[in-house]
């Protein structure tokens, strides 16, 4: 990893970073693979499943559980749940989030999300809290060839940023999104949730509470204003 530089981007995660996405994502699942006879467990999704991209998921549970569907069909179930699910309400904000994006932003610097979600999903949510124009970018699944752990997506975010990896910081909830970040060079902090506090964050530069505490690390550590 590059040494530090001035930061110029904060690069948000979206689900179980921005918005507390994870326990209605879960529901879903069960929802969805209960006809097939398959019953999900809350360890089980979050050892396995919690914030990684719905054909990734999908593809696990075919082959887990030697489903006659295919992973694709059930991808796009999901995908239509999710639909249906923004369509009525929005995930509900994380505590934080509108004041670290302010914070960072009266300090010059850019945010973008870069999620493993479909662009539907992210727009809809960030429509749902009128917070689509707080983002220069938004980076999703259908922007790369693989999501997270596959750092293609961070990768894509900084070319159509324009900055090296050592000029921005990446904020992740997930084992999954952390590696992501870290194998395209960027310093990562992870905030995990109750859905990923298990997870392995070894490669994080700094694991924290809450936003507000990852926020006031960047405050110290870059000189920022409050």
């Amino acid at each position: 990893m590059e040494p530090y530089a001035t930061v110029k981007a904060i690069l948000f995660d979206h689900d179980g970073t921005l918005v507390d996405s994870e326990p209605v994502h879960f529901q879903m699942w069960c929802d969805l693979l209960a006809p097939h006879g398959v019953s999900l467990s809350q360890e089980n999704y979050r050892k396995h499943h919690a914030g990684m991209p719905a054909i990734s998921n999908a593809q696990s549970f075919v082959q887990r559980n030697k489903l006659t569907v295919s992973a694709e069909s059930l991808a796009d179930a999901k995908q239509a749940a999710t639909q249906s699910h923004l369509a009525r309400q929005g995930f509900p904000l994380l505590p934080g989030v509108s004041d670290s994006i302010a914070l960072f932003q009266r300090n010059g610097m850019q945010t973008a999300v870069v999620t493993a979600a479909a662009r539907m999903a992210v727009l809809a949510s960030l429509q749902a809290h009128a917070m689509e124009d707080l983002f220069c970018e938004i980076v999703s699944l259908d922007d790369v060839d693989q999501g997270k752990p596959a750092p293609d997506g961070y990768l894509f975010a900084l070319a159509r940023l324009g900055l090296g990896a050592n000029e921005c910081i990446a904020i992740e909830d997930t084992e999954h999104g952390v590696s992501a970040a870290a194998d395209a060079g960027i310093a990562c902090l992870a905030v995990p949730t109750d859905m990923s506090r298990h997870h392995d964050f070894s490669r994080a530069t700094a694991c924290f509470d809450n936003l507000a505490e990852a926020t006031q690390w960047v405050v110290d550590r870059y000189g920022l204003t409050r």
